[in-house]
């Protein structure tokens, strides 16, 4: 099964696009009705799509760590800095990612981009 991402409210749209362009499968917070949702109740929503959360929030980052710190499962998180990473590059790692791993890869995981 590929892995399929859950963007957060955060997140460009032209990187969503990007990875639609690509067939990578992407839900956007927008879409599933989540627009200014809690971080835990997106990470929550995310897990249970069986979706990698994929953002730009600090805050996402804290609620994952503070997760694994106390066991928690979650689907896991794509987190990268928007000044650290171009548009291009954020496409072209988050391709890879979908296309060379499973869901269970990262679960309960943080990855960091750029790779």
């Amino acid at each position: 099964m590929p892995l399929a991402f859950y963007m957060d409210e955060h997140v460009p749209s032209p990187i969503t696009v990007g990875l639609r362009i690509r067939a990578v499968d992407v839900l956007t917070a927008q879409e599933d009705d989540h627009l200014n949702t809690a971080d835990s109740i997106l990470l929550d929503r995310a897990t249970e799509l069986n979706r990698v959360m994929f953002s730009f929030d600090a805050d996402m980052l804290r609620e994952t760590t503070q997760r694994q710190q106390i066991g928690a499962s979650f689907a896991g998180l794509i987190f990268a800095h928007p000044e650290q990473i171009s548009v291009g590059e954020c496409i072209r790692d988050l391709e890879s990612i979908s296309k060379s791993g499973a869901p269970e890869d990262l679960s309960d995981q943080i990855v960091y981009l750029p790779l």
